[in-house]
């Protein structure tokens, strides 16, 4: 909401209502133009925050399908030697039983 600058009546007395409209004026140009300006680098500033927190979420799923990706390796690898190690020992049972 742009707030339009008001000088007092004192002032438009002493420097007549041109000139001091015509600073009104201006104040009110130069006041546009930094919101401009301020709204401008707030959009680049917003728009290079965002791009930084797409860049690290888009680490954050690599690492987190890495590390699952390893867990399934580690988990196949202690089934695997699991199974083997109750596959022997069954088998080993199995023939003594046999034996006797």
């Amino acid at each position: 909401m742009p707030v339009t600058a008001k000088l007092s009546r004192k002032f438009y007395e002493r420097f007549g209502d041109e000139l001091a409209n015509e600073l009104v004026d201006w104040f009110n140009q130069v006041d546009a133009t930094y919101r401009t300006d301020l709204r401008e680098l707030n959009e680049l500033n917003f728009a290079r925050f965002d791009a930084k927190l797409e860049q690290r979420f888009a680490q954050a799923d690599a690492n987190w399908e890495r590390r699952i990706a390893e867990l399934r390796v580690d988990l196949i690898k202690w089934m695997f030697i699991f199974w083997t190690g109750t596959t022997v020992t069954l088998f080993g049972a199995m023939i003594a039983l046999l034996k006797l």
